[in-house]
């Protein structure tokens, strides 16, 4: 009792922080969660100010970014497994995905900034979507909050999303001379280039890789014969 009497005054806490936001932030909507989550989307254009008021205004207090991670959304509903149920041997089965899916479709890019509020001991998780997909840009948030600077170049060099206003936008993770954006879901697996050491000319060379790619069909298992009757241990007497 005691403990479910604590998760209802917090959830009560978190409407309340909702209401407030709601009221006190335009440009911002909330999406759907999971209990004991805040949730809320900021429209592109209006980034910075939503930010803004989220930092400044003394009823929310979220004074710290805590990361910055993009999304891409282009096989979002796309499941090649049948994962809602199963067989009675305890495999999923695999399916069929007809139409490949568009590499230019409306909001197939997205940001989410995680805020912590040490003020009000709570979080929030923001998301805006890239108004296009084939330039992918949104305001950098460094001016807000400094730590956006580290998290802004990750998401650029991973996923290609510019940050408009940022003041040193470079790759952080990949190598000098790389090719693509690699948590593209459309970036191959194998890559765009390879890199080896040439003995000829000292030094190492980078050259398109070599490796041919293949589609793998998913393992899906109809039969198995572990679970034949006749394989069965005999019942033991009772």
């Amino acid at each position: 009792m005691e403990q479910s009497t604590e998760q209802a005054a917090a959830g009560n806490a978190l409407e309340a922080l909702a209401r407030t936001i709601e009221a006190r932030v335009s440009g911002v909507r909330r999406l759907p969660s999971l209990p004991q989550d805040l949730a809320f989307e900021a429209e592109a254009d209006r980034l910075l100010e939503v930010c803004r008021a989220l930092r400044d205004t003394p009823e929310l207090r979220f004074e710290e970014l805590m990361d910055v991670a993009g999304v891409d959304y282009l096989h979002h509903g796309r499941e090649e497994w049948l994962t809602s149920g199963a067989t009675r041997s305890g495999f999923s089965r695999g399916r069929e995905v007809n139409a490949p899916p568009d590499p230019d479709m409306p909001g197939r890019f997205a940001v989410v900034y995680q805020l912590l509020s040490i003020t009000h001991n709570v979080r929030l998780r923001l998301r805006v979507i890239c108004p296009q997909t084939s330039e992918p840009v949104v305001d950098s948030l460094v001016e807000v909050w400094s730590s956006a600077n580290w998290f802004e170049r990750e998401t650029f060099d991973l996923f290609g999303i510019v940050f408009r206003g940022h003041p040193d936008l470079r790759r952080i993770l990949t190598d000098y001379g790389f090719i693509g954006h690699p948590f593209r879901k459309d970036f191959p697996l194998i890559g765009n280039v390879e890199t080896r050491y040439d003995p000829e000319k000292k030094r190492v060379v980078y050259e398109p890789v070599s490796i041919v790619p293949r589609v793998l069909a998913p393992k899906v298992i109809r039969h198995d014969n572990r679970y034949e009757p006749a394989l069965k241990a005999p019942e033991l007497p009772r």
